[in-house]
């Protein structure tokens, strides 16, 4: 489990899935709230139709039993009074939840306005028989009513809320606010669920009423259990098309990736920097990729070549001091008289200051920082001129961050170097420009040609006009000088001077 889903295709294809599943049942969710609050709104809008006419035909003093709405046809329908009770009801009406009042049996509260209507009882009302106590109640009921008319009565299904906001109707008017609730109610034994819409209306005789007409959600329910069904088959396969894509894409952009480390392993394993990694065609990242992993292959192999010239050419030049000093003391331990002193003594200072530059060579090249001082160049170019013959020194004050010793190395080595191929003077100048520092030293003779002017920083490198050991050195005196500015961040070049001769720059960041 940890190695598949620790591979990059893995997680991208799970975390790509993912995502899409999370936005698949948002949107889902989404789609269907609005599915059904728009089917629930067009049954309140149904119900309310259907409200709005049987309050219009009780407005209109038409008689219970000659409602249109109460048909069995028609969604369920309930007339109640201010007292709450019922007073018209739809036919085959059998049970109701949600309203009002959840009664059935209408109980009519006053007679029908109409002559027919008082003749004969309405057929929506039950039957009773002529027992002394029903007369009484219904006598009772009819002073209740005589007592009562002329006043208003709160409407007993109405919240305090609809009292305070819509005014008191005039006979005859419909109220503009409608209630909405959600219930059920069986007819003809067929239970389903319904959107309710509750309307008021002010009649002449019979006072206010309140009309709840319903209209069914069976087409609401539907639609959401089609849709519902559709989301649970329809979205996995989705995702799993979408993990699939994912996986073969990105196996398919991974691909190159693949080539690199077997190739970076071939190279590791057979430790041959001169293979490279594939590049592949693309301009994408892995490209990128690609090309700086070869570029950072042929720095290496560089670095590797340049240190192997560099063992390779330290051991030459330790070779011939060493050689010679071993012979001059076998000769001397066989011949006192035949030691030469002068040239034992001038080969061990050859060799002394070969190791030292090999050491400082090896510090830089470890990435030993220098030491964060305040160097006067102008101070530290007097200093070194002081003592060797035909060098003129004309600077202005200029100071540095960095190690004194190691800048007086440098400026040391660009001196010897000076007086070695001048054929009179050595001149030496400390000047500033913008945020610079620079050190010039510049001799009168022939000069560095351009094509030699990098080549001489190499280590190791003797130009053919001083090959001799004895006049040129090791040829690690440039190269020392050019690592030191860098590490001081800085520069060193080489250039034609005004006489004529090599010119030397120095530059380096003011403190």
């Amino acid at each position: 489990m940890n190695r598949l889903f620790g591979s990059v295709r893995s997680r991208a294809t799970l975390g790509a899935t993912l995502v899409v599943v999370v936005a698949l049942v948002v949107t889902g969710a989404a789609v269907l709230q609005a599915l059904r609050s728009n089917l629930t709104a067009e049954a309140g809008i149904q119900a309310e139709d259907t409200a709005r006419a049987v309050a219009s035909e009780l407005a209109a003093r038409t008689p219970y039993d000659q409602l249109s709405g109460l048909g069995s046809k028609s969604g369920p329908v309930q007339v109640v009074d201010e007292d709450g009770n019922l007073v018209a009801a739809s036919e085959d009406l059998q049970r109701i939840s949600g309203t009002v009042t959840d009664q059935v049996e209408p109980r009519p509260s006053s007679p029908s306005p109409s002559p027919s209507a008082s003749a004969s009882p309405s057929p929506s009302a039950p039957a009773r028989e002529d027992d002394d106590e029903d007369e009484d109640e219904e006598d009772e009921d009819e002073e209740d009513e005589d007592e009562d008319e002329g006043t208003e009565t709160p409407r007993s299904p109405s919240t305090p809320e609809d009292e305070e906001s819509e005014p008191s109707l005039a006979p005859g008017e419909t109220g503009r606010q409608t209630t909405f609730s959600s219930g059920a109610a069986t007819m003809d034994d067929d239970t389903a669920d319904y959107y309710f819409a509750a309307v008021d209306v002010q009649t002449h005789e019979r006072g206010l009423l309140t009309v709840s007409a319903g209209a069914p959600l069976a087409a609401e329910h539907s639609a959401v259990r089609t849709a519902l069904t559709v989301m649970l088959i329809g979205f996995p396969l989705l995702a799993a098309l979408v993990a699939g894509m994912t996986w073969v894409v990105t196996g398919r952009a991974l691909r190159p990736v693949a080539g690199i480390r077997e190739e970076m392993a071939a190279i590791t394993a057979s430790e041959d920097l001169t293979r490279r990694v594939p590049e592949p065609g693309t301009h994408d990242e892995i490209a990128r990729l690609a090309r700086t992993t070869n570029e950072t292959l042929a720095a290496l192999e560089t670095s590797v070549e340049r240190q192997r010239r560099f063992v390779a050419d330290a051991s030459h030049e330790l070779r011939s001091p060493i050689a010679s000093l071993r012979t001059q003391l076998e000769v001397a331990a066989a011949h006192p008289e035949l030691l030469d002193l002068d040239g034992a003594v001038e080969d061990t200072v050859r060799l002394q200051h070969l190791a030292a530059d090999l050491l400082l060579l090896a510090r830089l090249d470890a990435g030993e920082r220098p030491v964060d001082a305040r160097v006067d160049l102008a101070a530290l170019a007097r200093e070194e001129a002081a003592g060797r013959t035909g060098v003129t020194v004309d600077a202005e004050s200029a100071e540095v961050a960095g190690s004194r010793g190691q800048l007086a190395r440098v400026l040391g080595n660009l001196l010897d170097n000076g007086r070695r191929h001048a054929r009179e003077t050595v001149s030496v100048s400390v000047r500033r420009e913008g945020d610079w520092a620079v050190l010039a030293v510049a001799d009168d003779g022939d000069g560095v040609a351009e094509a030699d002017r990098e080549r001489i920083f190499e280590r190791f490198v003797r130009l053919d006009a001083a090959r001799s050991r004895d006049d040129g050195g090791a040829g690690l005196g440039l190269a020392i000088a050019r690592d030191v500015a860098v590490r001081h961040g800085g520069t060193l070049t080489a250039g034609a001077a005004p006489s004529g001769g090599a010119l030397f720059e120095l530059r380096l960041p003011l403190a």
